[in-house]
């Protein structure tokens, strides 16, 4: 059955459909207009259906939906205005991430698992160093390498390095210039704390699509006041985030409603420096992740921040005041007007530069999909606190959660780092042997058909070990 949530209220109310919010959306305005506010109402609506929600904190604000909200006048007279008769302040289930695991869980992932294009993307590679990068995959998943951090990328690095004639016979010529550049990258990476990324326990995306014994959808609050300081590593993480969703998660069609909402803020992040290539990566997945049940909400400050394509599948739009003091603003004003549908009574380029805190312009989509007119609105108050919580409430947040304890602990396997150390460790021995061993000038037949066999092998488990749109493993 179809739900519907209260956003806000111009001439009538103002709902999102549950059935509609998987087709994405738009929440853009200038700084200062009321988005966040926005961003956090349409995630306790969401989660009073059971629809679990992720968002980055950016700000740092967003930790308050944990906790119910206080009587303010000004929220009083908004609750009054849109007249809503039932309005209970209340929190949220919450579960607090960090990528440093300082603020909350720490996120990690494999470097196997990312991926070399949005490896390159994180790196800043250029074309010929991205290609490099490929291979260098490519040689550990046949070898079966275990690509797990920073150290073991490191490793095949220089294994392939100094192996760069044997290699290139097979896989294309090595560059020892471009791995050097990628290995100074990985330096600059480290640098700026993108190392602690990468690691084990990796996450267990099931545990972002969790319910509270009461049905509500938990809320993962992703403290990224820190992690937004590094843009490049911030985009990245959230594009990976969301490459993962689309591999791992199975087609469901149009459900009732979505089986997770994500918010994607400071969206313009995802487009910036973009290869081609890439972003049309990029708009396919954000065309067919719909279909997985997953609902992407863009959160800008501008509408000219998001490509065409990617702009043309956000069906459900809230748009904050825009500011029009220079040439670019008032193209932004006209292109974010252009996007509605028109109101016959509604002048809608005016009104976005006319709108006060926590007024927008909203259009939803109705259901049969298609964009409702365009209206004026006063957004509902959230239930939750507006602004942060106190670190002993966060911390005890932290420590009352399912997930507490599992990954905090860094786990450290054997990988391509070990296994490649443990070959040149044992090498120097194979060495001896064989020149104690006279005549012994030419491989034997047996010895020829065991490596062609093991690469035989090799070959057959690479096969099944696919890559998916954004290059992350199959599973």
């Amino acid at each position: 059955m179809t739900q519907k949530l209260l956003v806000g209220k111009g001439e009538r109310e103002l709902f999102i459909l549950s059935k509609m919010a998987n087709r994405h959306g738009l929440i853009a305005g200038a700084t200062g207009t009321g988005k966040t506010v926005t961003l956090q109402i349409l995630a306790e609506n969401f989660s009073r259906i059971g629809v679990p929600v992720f968002m980055s904190d950016v700000k740092g604000d967003l930790s308050g939906i944990s906790k119910p909200g206080k009587e303010h006048p000004k929220i009083t007279e908004r609750i009054n205005t849109i007249g809503i008769s039932d309005f209970a302040f209340s929190g949220n289930p919450v579960v607090l991430w960090d990528v440093f695991g300082e603020l909350g869980h720490p996120i990690r992932t494999t470097i196997s698992e990312m991926g070399p294009l949005l490896l390159s993307r994180l790196l800043n590679l250029n074309d010929t160093q991205t290609g490099v990068l490929t291979l260098i995959f490519r040689i550990a998943d046949d070898d079966g390498l275990l690509l797990l951090d920073i150290k073991d990328l490191r490793s095949i690095l220089q294994y392939a390095a100094e192996n760069a004639a044997d290699f290139s016979k097979e896989y294309g010529r090595i560059s020892r210039a471009s791995v050097g550049a990628i290995q100074r990258k990985l330096l600059t990476l480290e640098d700026q704390g993108g190392d602690i990324f990468f690691g084990e326990p990796a996450l267990n995306l099931d545990d972002f699509l969790q319910t509270d014994e009461n049905g509500n959808g938990v809320i993962n609050v992703l403290a990224a006041n820190k992690l937004i300081g590094s843009p490049r590593i911030y985009a990245t993480f959230l594009l990976w985030l969301l490459s993962e969703l689309f591999e791992q998660l199975p087609e469901v069609g149009d459900p009732e409603k979505p089986k997770l909402v994500f918010f994607f803020d400071e969206a313009h992040l995802l487009f910036d420096n973009t290869s081609k290539a890439l972003q049309e990566k990029i708009e396919q997945v954000a065309r067919l992740i719909r279909s997985k049940g997953v609902g992407v909400y863009f959160v800008s400050q501008n509408p000219l921040d998001i490509p065409d394509e990617v702009l043309g599948q956000l069906g459900n739009r809230i748009q904050h005041a825009l500011r029009a003091y220079t040439p670019r603003d008032q193209k932004a004003v006209r292109t974010a007007a252009q996007t509605f549908r028109t109101n016959p009574n509604l002048d809608t380029e005016t009104a976005i530069t006319e709108l006060g805190v926590g007024e927008a312009l909203v259009s939803f989509l109705d259901e049969k999909g298609r964009p409702n007119i365009v209206e004026r609105a006063l957004i509902r108050p959230p239930f939750s606190q507006i602004g942060p919580i106190e670190p002993k409430e966060r911390k005890r947040i932290i420590q009352s959660s399912l997930v507490y304890g599992f990954y905090e602990k860094l786990v450290d396997r054997e990988s391509a780092y070990e296994m490649l150390k443990k070959r040149a460790e044992q090498a120097p021995k194979k060495a001896a042997a064989t020149k104690k061993k006279p005549g012994r000038k030419r491989q034997g037949i047996v010895e020829t058909m065991a490596k062609s066999a093991a690469r035989s092998i090799g070959r057959q488990i690479a096969n099944k070990l696919m890559r998916g749109i954004l290059g992350s493993i199959l599973k």
